[in-house]
């Protein structure tokens, strides 16, 4: 993508905020929110904080009286508040993007989203995300989050590509998802499903290598960054343990009710992996080579290799 940033379209830019117990964090996040170019508007959706947040986001609406909501969440997690904030919609919004309450938005990143989307023809279904700059609590630099890895429906059924703090969605990526989403049980992960969802259904993820994000981290992080070595090494004990059987399950059933919404082709990749989760042998192998399922780096995609043959899916 080109560094320089076009101006937003026409329409403003709704950025959807769950929150909850951010006071420590969510001024920096508005701040940002505020310093960005183009028409925007905010919906935060509180999933029942007890400290100052809601306050907090109440000041910073009185000082751009018409542009910020506050509502009630569901109380359901972070992966169901952002499901809630996305059925709200109005059917005409324009871009839609999502914001974590604990992070700090560069200059110019909403600009650069809008620009990256226009890369989809009209009509498509398209997500843009990006890479972030990780931070400490305190904002430091520890460094960057890994290449983005090319996206495709058998990448996203075993591993997300998506960093759901920089995603902005198009209109007809909305459309998708207001048509899945009263078929779909609970997510693993909001960005995740979207991920799935939008490759599945012959959409466009388009992936920028310039960090939009200070991703901070910090204990309350609900996904940290899984960049070092330690989190990665976590990860592969769970495949080779069988702890990602539930979230393939969970895949499978979010997945199976919106069949008639994905392409041809990603409907037999669907059952392929389903043939990860429950056949024999032969069957796991097979659907392996045949579905093409692949995750982020030789030693990782060994141990989904692996995690299948043992039957570990």
């Amino acid at each position: 993508m080109s560094d320089r940033a076009p101006s937003l379209g026409a329409e403003p830019v709704t950025i959807l905020m769950a929150l909850y117990q951010g006071a420590p964090f969510v001024e920096a996040q508005l701040d940002s929110i505020a310093a960005q170019g183009g028409a925007w508007r905010l919906v935060v959706s509180d999933d029942g904080s007890t400290d100052a947040g809601p306050a907090i986001v109440a000041r910073f609406a009185a000082r751009h009286p018409g542009r910020v909501r506050l509502v009630r969440g569901p109380g359901q997690g972070a992966a169901e508040n952002f499901r809630a904030l996305l059925r709200g919609l109005e059917p005409a919004c324009g871009p839609v993007a999502l914001a974590d309450q604990d992070d700090v938005w560069l200059p110019g990143k909403l600009e650069r989203a809008f620009a990256g989307l226009q890369q989809a023809p009209a009509g498509q279904p398209a997500l843009y995300c990006s890479r972030v700059a990780i931070c400490d609590a305190a904002m430091r630099p520890l460094g960057r989050s890994r290449p983005l890895h090319p996206p495709s429906f058998p990448h996203a059924l075993v591993q997300n590509a998506v960093q759901g703090n920089t995603v902005m969605l198009n209109p007809a990526a909305l459309a998708l998802v207001r048509a899945a989403d009263p078929l779909t049980p609970p997510v693993v992960m909001h960005d995740w499903w979207l991920y799935q969802l939008i490759t599945g259904a012959g959409g466009r993820v388009i992936q920028d290598s310039t960090p939009t994000v200070l991703y901070r981290q910090h204990h309350g992080n609900v996904v940290g960054a899984n960049d070092s070595l330690r989190a990665r090494l976590g990860s592969f004990g769970r495949m080779l343990g069988g702890g990602h059987r539930a979230w393939n399950a969970q895949t499978l059933a979010a997945l199976s009710p919106v069949r008639h919404l994905l392409t041809e082709d990603s409907r037999a990749t669907l059952d392929l992996f389903a043939a990860l989760h429950g056949g024999a042998l032969p069957a796991r192998l097979g659907a392996m080579r045949r579905g093409r399922f692949r995750r982020q780096g030789a030693v990782s995609q060994a141990a989904l290799w692996l995690a299948a043959a043992l039957g570990r899916m």
